[in-house]
């Protein structure tokens, strides 16, 4: 069993919320969570899927029937007669995703939500931070954190994706766009998927409501023992029998990310913007990035994106 459409990315780009519509469709269904299964061995996205048995390396290999296995059971629970969605917001990111998707699902339907680069690459850097990967400040982290910059990389990696699978099979839409009139922009993911229209009024929306630490230095400080707990996340993602020693140490991050949760993650903002000095690098270096994305998507985006160069 494989699905019938993929949601892939950007990360932070508002795809929960999409996940979270399109779920309620009467004729869809969506996977719980992300799977990360087209790019379970790539080693800038999920660093910590590789492991360590004893000098050797250990990976998800996603051509491991194992791992196939798992991967096909994350859809077991899907009604009868619905399209099947998945959602991994990493596949964008990667150079592996777009061939591997397509020898495995023919004829899938990938969907893609696109933001401001440069709010994105920002965004991201709070999710590391709040999730207890990074020590660094964000100036620090744009060179030592390379998911930040790729995952605001759009242009190569959609070229891919559409030399693969065709442009009849992908769908982009912009975040800044399904904000503004979320109505419209689902008629067109509907329509793209061959489903009926669904009122969005009539479903419930995704509010996630993103907490920040109110200074940011005291979440960098005790990060120097959450980026060594962190590893042990997904311990269990698309594996078996795991050791005790990986399972006691993923009791031990959701209890620290508790405690960050409730005693530090108490802000509804971030307690400081983005530097100016960094915000005209990113705007520059993120344009050149994603040079001709206008073109690639038909749309004028330095008319959603401040500061976005053509």
């Amino acid at each position: 069993m494989t699905p019938d459409f993929i949601i892939g990315g950007a990360p932070k780009c508002g795809t929960t919320s999409l996940h979270h519509i399109l779920d309620q469709h009467p004729d869809a269904w969506v996977a719980p969570n992300e799977l990360y299964f087209f790019d379970a061995d790539d080693p800038i996205a999920h660093g910590d899927f590789l492991e360590m048995d004893g000098d050797d390396l250990s990976w998800r290999d996603p051509r491991d029937p194992a791992i196939q296995a798992r991967y096909e059971q994350r859809f077991s629970e899907a009604p009868p007669d619905r399209l099947i969605g998945e959602d991994t917001t990493t596949y964008l990111m990667s150079d592996v995703a777009a061939f591997r998707i397509k020898t495995t699902a023919p004829d899938i339907k990938v969907i893609f939500m696109l933001r401001d680069p440069v709010a994105r690459a920002f965004s991201q850097y709070w999710h590391l931070l709040r999730s207890g990967r990074t020590t660094l400040s964000f100036e620090r982290a744009l060179s030592r954190e390379p998911s930040i910059i790729l995952g605001s990389t759009y242009a190569p990696r959609l070229r891919v994706f559409l030399d693969a699978l065709g442009p009849g099979r992908v769908h982009v839409v912009l975040f800044e766009e399904f904000k503004r009139d979320k109505q419209r922009v689902m008629n067109g993911v509907t329509e793209f998927l061959g489903l009926s229209p669904m009122s969005v009024d009539a479903v419930e929306s995704w509010h996630n409501r993103t907490k920040y630490p109110a200074k940011a230095q005291t979440l960098l400080r005790l990060n120097h023992v959450g980026r060594i707990l962190v590893r042990h996340r997904y311990a269990r993602h698309l594996k078996g029998d795991i050791p005790w020693s990986s399972r006691l140490a993923h009791k031990a991050y959701r209890r620290w990310f508790r405690f960050i949760s409730r005693r530090i993650l108490t802000e509804d903002h971030p307690p400081s913007d983005m530097r100016a000095k960094t915000r005209a690098y990113l705007c520059q270096h993120l344009s050149d990035r994603n040079a001709g994305l206008s073109e690639l998507i038909g749309k004028d985006l330095s008319q959603y994106w401040p500061g976005f160069l053509q």
